[in-house]
């Protein structure tokens, strides 16, 4: 007999509403283009959020739905992680809760789908580069920037390294993609971890400098390539990457900027979700 997999699209999760929203219908369309059943969960927080505030449907965490399954004998998920790389909570936090779910039951089929970037952070899924290249010149049309532009591809910023050499190396390849469409292309952190340790971290977009000289007249406005995908309270409106920005601003560092819409609101992240749920299921077949 033929099995069926549900789909669990996860994400690291939010306290805020829009968030979960945004899961939720990447989460519908997505199942639209597979056939399959698509669920949009979270690993932390979002189970928090008053059913309320969520238009009366209560948000899940991945250990709440492993043992609702458990209790309804679905036993077959995959797991599709909507990160952009090999973060911890994938490699170590979510296997920490298929191996509880598996002692709960042992007949639990729990697959993981590689995340946007693939696994291999040093030749990440071009895709990536490719949709905020696409969202950075819209940017450039619309405000009708100069080539003199300066851009920065700004992240979360991570206690692993490997993330960081993710960062870096669609930085490299958004600089391609684009040519001399931006004057500089920088890769920095929104924030990280005291110590030597993790200074490959470093920079921090706060400190971010440009070889240009900063007078008020000769300032100019800032490209900020997300690379984020939901909003939150790091990359959501008013959140912690647009308060680091402003200060950029009040500090005359920078004329104003101008930040690229998130990864995850490009039609192309169903593409490359698609293709992760496939090689899943081609592994299957091929045992």
């Amino acid at each position: 007999m033929k099995k069926h997999y549900t789909v669990l699209l996860f994400d690291n999760g939010s306290l805020r509403p829009d968030a979960t929203f945004a899961l939720r219908a990447i989460a519908k369309n997505l199942s639209k283009r597979l056939g399959m059943a698509v669920e949009g969960v979270s690993l932390l927080h979002s189970h928090k959020i008053n059913p309320e505030k969520l238009g009366g449907k209560p948000a899940t965490s991945i250990r709440r739905r492993f043992k609702q399954g458990i209790a309804n004998e679905e036993h077959h998920f995959i797991c599709l992680p909507l990160f952009l790389g090999p973060s911890l909570a994938i490699t170590e936090y979510l296997m920490e809760l298929i191996d509880e779910a598996k002692v709960l039951c042992p007949e639990m089929q729990i697959l993981v789908a590689p995340p946007l970037a693939g696994w291999d952070v040093k030749y990440p899924d071009s895709r990536l580069s490719e949709i905020l290249a696409d969202q950075v010149k819209v940017l450039i049309d619309e405000k009708s920037l100069t080539h003199s532009t300066n851009l920065v591809l700004v992240d979360h910023g991570s206690p692993i390294e490997k993330l960081s050499i993710l960062r870096n190396t669609v930085t490299d390849q958004l600089r391609d993609l684009l040519g001399d469409s931006v004057s500089t292309a920088t890769a920095c952190s929104m924030e990280r971890r005291e110590g030597d340790a993790y200074a490959f971290n470093d920079p921090l977009l706060e400190s971010v400098t440009f070889d240009k000289a900063s007078t008020a007249e000769q300032l100019e406005s800032l490209i900020v390539a997300m690379f984020f995908l939901l909003p939150g309270r790091h990359a959501g409106v008013g959140g912690d990457v647009d308060e680091i920005l402003q200060g950029l601003v009040d500090k005359k560092k920078v004329k104003n900027f101008i930040k690229t819409d998130l990864i995850a609101t490009h039609p192309l992240i169903y593409s490359i979700l698609e293709d992760r749920v496939k090689s899943v299921l081609a592994e299957l077949s091929e045992t």
